[in-house]
């Protein structure tokens, strides 16, 4: 049986459907909004991807930086589609030679994320790109080290969207874009 992927820029999606809910996971108590659902649906991919390129472009992005690891599917084809280069925003200790580094807050444990820092080009604006945005913590981690580089943050963009974590406050100032946001437990 053939399926199409093919979802025109401005059609509706609905990734909720698709969205896999997962309780108690990584720990007890959590609810965990797991995209690689999405990948096994090409039409909501294609979808996602469309969105945030748009989204990107209207931003005035010259850089897409993605966060690691889901943030790297979703931020590739938009970089690629829109011909901007792509930086990766990693985990401590996976990327070799000179680095810049932030540690940072998650919603339930604490991380540092490195980016390396001859991948930053000064006054070029940057769009953010994860898969979900929870607590802000990681997009701002990312946003200081561009900022404090010489780079303005001008939006970043998710799949899934948890205000209830209060990204908004943690990224006040900066222009936060998501596909689909979740009150709380669904």
């Amino acid at each position: 049986m053939a399926v199409s992927c093919y979802v025109t820029s401005m059609q509706e999606y609905n990734l909720d459907a698709v969205i896999r809910k997962v309780p108690d996971f990584p720990k007890k108590g959590i609810l965990y909004y797991d995209i690689t659902s999405i990948l096994m649906e090409p039409a909501a991919l294609r979808f996602c991807v469309e969105k945030l390129t748009s989204r990107a472009k209207e931003s005035g992005a010259a850089v897409i930086a993605a966060i690691e690891a889901r943030g790297f599917l979703f931020a590739s084809p938009v970089a690629e589609r829109l011909c901007l280069p792509l930086v990766l925003v990693r985990k401590k200790g996976k990327l070799p030679g000179k680095t810049l580094s932030r540690s940072f807050a998650l919603e339930y444990g604490e991380a540092s994320i490195e980016i390396h820092a001859s991948d930053i080009q000064k006054n070029l604006p940057v769009f953010l790109i994860d898969d979900l945005v929870a607590t802000g913590g990681t997009l701002r981690a990312a946003a200081d080290i561009f900022r404090e580089s010489g780079s303005p943050v001008c939006g970043a963009g998710g799949v899934v969207g948890l205000p209830f974590l209060g990204y908004e406050k943690a990224l006040a100032g900066i222009p936060v874009y998501t596909l689909i946001n979740y009150q709380g437990e669904t």
